[in-house]
């Protein structure tokens, strides 16, 4: 019988070890078919547990270990707290992991610790708290409870409900399997959905929910025009593409080009014009063409941990400064090339209002002649000062935000 921890082990050494993302990790390593996805599963959970796993590793431990063997620890207790696990299989294939990756010398040590751990009471402290009961990085906890208070707890561990997908027909054959209703058409919530021909047919999509609700607030017209200015991996301009006679999808890197191209081709989408650029640079032919553009823009990924807990990991409060100055100059650029009384869009997939409404309110301090417009949209939301906020807890998962300004003058 294969050891339940190698598998993650493999995959999640690629994470913490050597710094890449988790679903690059997962595509990457070969793994047994057949337990594949408790493979998964024990991975985004180490994952969304981090900090809380940290927590117990500190309270256990007078000098906590580092690299392979924290990481043996840490799958292990994952396993022990949250999943229906023998304790003694848990600690026997952990002991007898660490001495095939060539820690045996740890072996007592990991022994001892997952025979003798106990759980100890909660911080007092709240913000330390939230960020163990929530498993969010101090930082993260700290600004989330600025800014919602006591709902912060259930924002940050809001669940991913699954599988969002997209249908563009044969959706029946799919709906007798368990799923949630989005209130958008065609789109639905699969707790689990492994794709099959019918996606390379272009018969449906992946695309979440939140992203299909930020395109539901954006005005076409069949003669109109759309810069999706940060379009990768091209989502949002596969779905607009039905409101627009043409779609300009740029992105900054040549790779992520392609994948637009792809995905279009898939999809059908034959208005799409895939096109490598820097939406912070301004481009002297797109000034005043566009009746729309959007700006999805770089940021924290706040809004999506529940999808993608290596975010988690990887993201730092030092970056939150450099993402606004991004954030604010691809807009101020892009709000160039909307014609008189075109729309644009900015949205993000934050939760932090740093990126958020901050970045609206410095933008009409410096861009005269523009106005926020207010929308509705049927996926539950909060109304900021400027936009609407999507939240995990209220939003069926999702964490997303999205502001419309319409231009007055040329």
């Amino acid at each position: 019988m294969n050891n339940p921890l190698a598998d993650p082990y493999l995959i999640l050494s690629k994470v913490y070890l050597n710094g890449k993302y988790l679903k690059q990790s997962i595509a990457e390593t070969q793994t047994d078919p057949t337990q594949r996805a408790r493979v998964i599963k024990v991975c985004y959970g180490v994952l969304e547990k981090d900090v809380y796993l940290d927590w117990i590793i500190s309270k256990n431990t007078e000098k906590s270990p580092r690299g392979g063997v924290k990481l043996i620890l840490k799958i292990a207790l994952y396993m022990l707290e949250f999943m229906d696990k023998h304790d003694y299989m848990v600690v026997d294939s952990a002991v007898q992991l660490a001495k095939k990756a060539g820690k045996g010398g740890t072996a007592g040590f990991i022994n001892a610790f997952l025979r003798g751990y106990t759980m100890h009471s909660l911080p007092e402290n709240v913000l330390e708290r939230l960020s163990v009961q929530a498993s969010a990085p101090l930082w993260l906890a700290r600004r989330m409870r600025r800014t919602y208070k006591d709902e912060a707890m259930d924002i940050l561990s809001a669940p991913s409900l699954g599988q969002c997908v997209r249908f563009v027909k044969g959706e029946e054959e799919y709906l007798t399997r368990d799923h949630t209703d989005t209130p958008f058409a065609h789109t639905y919530i699969f707790p689990n959905f492994v794709r099959d021909d019918n996606f390379f047919a272009g018969n449906y999509t992946f695309q979440s929910v939140g992203s299909v609700a930020i395109c539901s607030q954006i005005q076409g017209s069949p003669a109109g025009l759309l810069l999706d200015a940060c379009a990768a991996p091209g989502g949002k301009s596969v779905l607009l593409s039905s409101k627009f006679a043409h779609i300009t999808a740029q992105e900054i890197h040549p790779h992520r080009t392609q994948l637009i191209l792809d995905y279009a081709e898939r999809m059908g989408a034959g208005n799409i014009e895939a096109v490598t650029g820097d939406a912070t640079a301004f481009n002297p032919a797109y000034e005043g063409l566009y009746d729309a553009v959007l700006c999805d823009v770089p940021c924290s990924g706040s809004g999506v941990i529940n999808e993608n807990p290596d975010i988690k990991l990887f993201r730092k409060e030092a970056d939150i400064a450099s993402l606004n100055e991004v954030q604010l100059k691809i807009l101020t650029n892009c709000a160039s090339y909307v014609k008189s009384g075109g729309m644009l869009y900015y949205s993000t997939c934050s939760c932090l209002p740093e990126e958020n409404d901050s970045i609206i309110y410095a933008f009409l301090e410096s861009s005269k002649g523009y106005t926020p417009v207010r929308g509705a949209c049927p996926l539950a939301h909060r109304e900021t000062r400027y936009g609407m906020q999507f939240l995990p807890d209220i939003s069926l998962g999702a964490g997303f935000y999205i502001c419309v300004l319409k231009r007055e003058d040329a």
